[in-house]
């Protein structure tokens, strides 16, 4: 069975069997992610057939990651309503694997 995982800091903060993989991301579904590490950030970027995506702000055990994942609340297209609040990390940032 597929598996994805998103690891900070030594500790699991995302986990699914089932996720969306767009663009070489991971979608995490939302129930999936570890909320209590993760703090609204400010930053919002324009994808013109996903939308406006939101950010969060990363901290595990003292260590963090600014505006180090992102999710689209309100997706702009059809094509793109499957990544509604699924939340993606910058691999640059987080440890992404999927098999």
């Amino acid at each position: 069975m597929p598996h994805a995982t998103a690891t900070f800091n030594g500790k699991v903060i995302a986990e699914a069997d089932k996720w969306e993989f767009v663009e070489g991301n991971v979608y995490f579904p939302p129930d999936s992610v570890d909320k209590s590490v993760l703090s609204d950030s400010t930053l919002t970027t324009f994808c013109p057939w996903k939308g406006t995506a939101s950010y969060y702000n990363i901290s595990v055990d003292g260590q963090g990651a600014k505006d180090a994942a992102w999710y689209y609340p309100s997706p702009k297209t059809d094509k793109a309503s499957p990544l509604k609040d699924h939340v993606a990390f910058y691999k640059t940032k987080v440890d992404v694997k999927s098999e």
